[in-house]
């Protein structure tokens, strides 16, 4: 009998240990030399595996002297083949067990090192699934103990919530006790010599009351704690006037805070000003809807920073979802001090999960620019931005230290990509958690509107990236309804499944954007960045997604097809966007059936245009098939009414132009795509026919200098190299000049928005004539690998000017062919319009140092010239000599001489043929002489 009794009671104190917390382990009091099993409850914690069928894995690491998550196990997230996958329950579904046996074996640690935790988050299938946290949506650490004297509380597993006379059942275990002793607000009530404890209590007190277990023996004494909070009636009161939800400063020493919180039964704040612990003075107030508790809080100390979170009916901790700043128990340790000065310290050992903060009297941003005029739609041209892969220091400082550089650039617009608080540190920013506070990786508030008020400065209107298709699961709004791994039904803000039932459109938990709640919420965050940041418009992600049809349709699996309740709910929001500024830019990322995307651009919204692929292929050199049509870069050529399309070549989402034009270019006769000057060229030849266009342009960080590594380098959203370095080489500068010339044109000329126009795209030989009242423009270029010829179609007769070589020409014969070689374009105009920096397409740059009395470069008369010239130059010395003749673009025609020459005078006859023996267009060519460290370039002009 007594042996039953010590086989049965442990068992029984075990099972109730898993009823109350999310991981038990046996042994209780596990060392990091014991073989250990592991319980997992998916009901616990925060609950994003309950309920969940499929396979269950866990993503385990330990922590070795202070640092976490070391000897991950499968290091890779996702790794179903290498992370230990745990064993169902057969009578309770949400129970898992994971034998881990000895960590020291499991974890491949040395006997010698000591493990003090075991790390876990334990997830679904794949790397895309539901995943299960401590509460808050922490990670979970284990405690492994010395071989000592031990003891904690099994059950309350957290703090009580209690009515007056309801009674709790307190469980406590120890390891090597001579006895256990319960005390309650220093009362001892309870003991035993065993080393298990049970006992129940009435509590009839109001308020929070203490409870201690104390383990003693000879060697001395240990104890765990926990309280009872006996709460009282909530009191009925109405909102203060003029309160909002969220952090309301009244005065200095006064904050009214204000959650909404319909369904909820009771909430306390607790924070800085009551050791993090609830308090009967703490409770809040509720509405008489019972939509809403609320709380003033005075006598705070003025411009303190005080750190807060709403404690809701016992069970969860959330941080303010609309407070402007967040304290990451899990991230903020790796943001220095250099990036966030002075950055407020989390309360470690006080509470978990995400903390906000509030403070009164703070030192507001003085605004320089109060009255900026955002650039016309149709002229923008937007700089899309990451700012963690634009600038080394990843800081809205450093980014605002660059504006020089986009000011030369002439770029009008920077989009910001989501700079609001997104999980984790290192992210594209598509994961959202907290949407009205900036993420502190990137600095602080008040840096991020320095960076706004510098780029009104220069005329540079600032759009923000935000994310209202979903949220993750450290959102406020996801984690106060949330269960079985879903929102509730009565979640306010989110739909239980997503819209879509392709899963490939499945990130985070989706918004309801039919919920009045949600709606509401929407216009107070666009609001709120319009406002209190002076941002000048918004991009929103997916905007597919803001309805609630679901896409059943195997055809139409991204949700394409027209949906007249989503465009509905998109113009509704547009509209209140455009009662706090009428000038806001509003922009979708769509990419819908033309029928919707035409209704929201006629109604003045912006649309996301992708033309990647069709320029890509352009660059390439690959033409067969209309592959390299650009037409749908012409919003005219969608049937819109207005120039509301921005069009890009890049985004953050595709592959890099340059990547692809390196490592798949084509090539002929020599002429080889894959060459990085020529591939350079070719995104000159590109930018020519994409910037002239009309309508709105966006291009993507660093596609001025021919970014070329790929979207994939280091994982598709993993941190990508910054190459400031790239503008130190001089082809990749001039791309920058190009791009530059060809912005300012198409943001001081209106024939660039020109309304009259026709074009050729379709063929690899492309032509664009653009024309107004005042003035035309031609542009005409050959995308194929070889020599082609277009017929200009000039507008009239006449003289007109090569903006970029700034020769002029005389028209006789408007369709008078003009044969080009491979890459090579030109922009005409009626009238000048300037003159380029002098070699923006080549290095021209003439010697005028005294070698050039040693060296002598020189050609025969004429100049211009038919069929053939005669270059005649002087050695001074023995030398190599290099001669190159290179046409408008920078690309090598051909190479005449590569050789090394004795002292002497040589001549040399250029026939006008390229490298492979073919006749070249007429027009401007560079000749050029190296011979050791001197260069000498100057121009020529062939006739035919």
């Amino acid at each position: 009998m007594k042996l039953r009794i010590v086989w049965l009671f442990p068992v029984i104190i075990f099972f109730n240990l898993l009823y109350g917390q999310v991981v038990t382990t046996v042994p209780v009091f596990p060392t990091d030399d014991d073989n250990i099993t592991l319980y997992f409850d998916a009901s616990k914690g925060d609950a994003g595996l309950k309920g969940y069928t499929g396979k269950v894995f866990a993503h385990t690491g330990v922590t070795i002297d202070g640092k976490q998550w070391q000897n991950v196990v499968g290091p890779n997230w996702g790794d179903d083949a290498n992370q230990p996958e745990l064993t169902r329950s057969n009578s309770n579904p949400d129970l898992y067990t994971l034998v881990i046996g000895n960590p020291h074996t499991f974890y491949n640690v040395p006997a010698s090192t000591e493990i003090t935790e075991l790390n876990f988050v334990f997830r679904s299938e794949g790397s895309e699934g539901p995943t299960g946290r401590a509460a808050g949506g922490g990670d979970i650490f284990v405690t492994l103990y010395k071989a000592e004297l031990n003891v904690k509380f099994s059950l309350p597993d957290s703090p009580q919530f209690v009515k007056p006379a309801e009674s709790v059942t307190f469980e406590a275990t120890g390891s090597g006790a001579d006895s256990l002793v319960l005390f309650i607000d220093n009362n001892k009530v309870a003991s035993t010599t065993s080393n298990t404890l049970q006992y129940n209590h009435q509590f009839n007190q109001s308020g929070k009351q203490q409870a201690v277990v104390t383990a003693y023996s000879s060697s001395g004494n240990k104890s765990d704690s926990t309280y009872i909070v006996v709460r009282a009636v909530n009191n009925i009161a109405a909102l203060p006037a003029n309160t909002e939800y969220g952090i309301n400063y009244v005065n200095g020493t006064t904050v009214t805070l204000a959650l909404p919180s319909p369904h909820k039964k009771f909430v306390y704040v607790i924070g800085d000003f009551n050791n993090w612990e609830p308090d009967e003075n703490y409770q809040m107030n509720v509405t008489s809807d019972s939509s809403t508790h609320w709380i003033t809080l005075q006598n705070l100390e003025a411009g303190k920073e005080y750190a807060f979170q709403y404690y809701i009916d016992g069970k969860i901790k959330i941080a303010d979802p609309y407070t402007d700043k967040i304290l990451d128990p899990w991230n903020d340790k790796h943001i220095d001090a250099a990036t966030y000065p002075g950055l407020k310290a989390y309360p470690e050992n006080k509470t978990e999960g995400i903390v906000s903060v509030f403070q009164t009297n703070q030192t507001g941003y003085a605004w320089e620019v109060t009255d900026f005029v955002k650039p016309e739609k149709e002229k923008l041209v937007i700089y899309e931005l990451l700012v963690r892969d634009f600038i080394t220091e990843h800081t809205f400082k450093a980014v605002t230290d660059s504006l020089d550089y986009l000011e030369r650039l002439g770029v009008n617009a920077i989009e910001l990509m989501p700079v609001n608080e997104f999980e984790g540190n290192s992210s594209w920013g598509y994961n959202p958690s907290f949407l009205f506070a900036p993420d502190k990786y990137y600095g602080h508030k008040n840096d991020l509107k320095k960076f706004i008020d510098e780029c009104h400065k220069r005329g540079i209107a600032v759009l923000i990236d935000l994310v209202l298709n979903h949220q993750f699961g450290l959102s406020p709004f996801v984690q106060m309804y949330f269960e079985s791994g879903k929102p509730t039904a009565d979640n306010p803000w989110f739909n239980v499944n997503h819209n879509f039932e392709n899963t490939d459109a499945h990130w985070g938990y989706d918004f309801n954007h039919e919920s009045a709640m949600t709606q509401q919420l929407v216009d107070r965050i666009t609001k709120y960045w319009l406002t209190e940041y002076k941002f000048d418009g918004f991009r929103f992600d997916f905007t597919k997604g803001f309805g609630n049809n679901w896409k059943a349709n195997s055809s139409d699996s991204w949700g394409s097809l027209y949906d007249a309740d989503r465009v509905r709910l998109l113009k509704r929001m547009a509209d209140k966007i455009w009662e706090v500024d009428s000038k806001a830019f509003v922009t979708f990322e769509h990419l819908a059936e033309n029928k919707e995307e035409k209704e929201l651009a006629d109604y003045g919204i912006l649309l996301w245009g992708n033309m990647n692929h069709n320029y890509n292929e352009a660059s390439m050199g690959y033409n067969e098939n209309g592959k390299s049509n650009i037409s749908g870069t012409l919003y005219s050529n969608r049937n819109w009414t207005e120039a509301n399309l921005i069009s890009y070549m890049e985004s953050h989402d595709e592959e890099r132009l340059m990547y692809k034009n390196l490592q798949y270019g084509n090539s002929s006769n020599g002429y080889n795509v894959k060459d990085l000057e020529t591939a350079i060229a070719r995104q000159m030849l590109v930018s020519a026919f994409f910037y002239t266009l009309p309508g709105p342009k966006m291009l993507w960080q660093f596609g001025e200098l021919g970014y070329d590594f790929s979207i994939n380098h280091n994982g598709r959203v993993g941190e990508k190299p910054i190459r400031w370095d790239y503008y130190q080489d001089n082809n990749r500068r001039s791309l920058y000049k190009v791009t530059s010339e060809l912005i300012k044109l198409k943001t001081k000329h209106d024939v660039f928005n020109s309304n009259d126009i026709s074009y050729s795209f379709s063929a690899a030989t492309k032509r664009l004539n653009l024309s107004t009242d005042t003035l035309k423009v031609t542009v005409i270029g050959n995308f194929d690998v070889k020599v082609g010829s277009v017929v200009p179609q000039f507008q009239n007769t006449g003289w007109w000017y090569d903006y970029f070589s700034g020769d002029s020409i005389y028209v006789s014969d408007v369709n008078t062919p003009v044969s080009l070689v491979a890459g090579e374009f030109h922009l005409y105009s009626t009238k000048k319009l300037g003159t380029p920096e002098k070699g923006i397409l080549v290095d021209i740059d003439e010697t005028t140092d005294n070698l050039i009395e040693t060296y002598g470069l020189t050609q025969n008369y004429p100049n211009p010239f038919n069929p053939s010239t005669t270059f005649k130059y002087q050695v001074p010395e023995e030398s190599k000599v290099v001669i190159k003749v290179y046409n408008l673009v920078g690309q090598v025609v051909k190479t005449l001489v590569n050789e090394t020459k004795e002292q002497g005078s040589y001549e040399v006859v250029w026939d006008g043929t390229n490298s492979s023996g073919q006749k070249v267009s007429s027009g401007v060519y560079f000749y050029q002489l190296r011979a050791g460290t001197y260069v000498e370039t100057r121009k020529m002009i062939l006739l035919k």
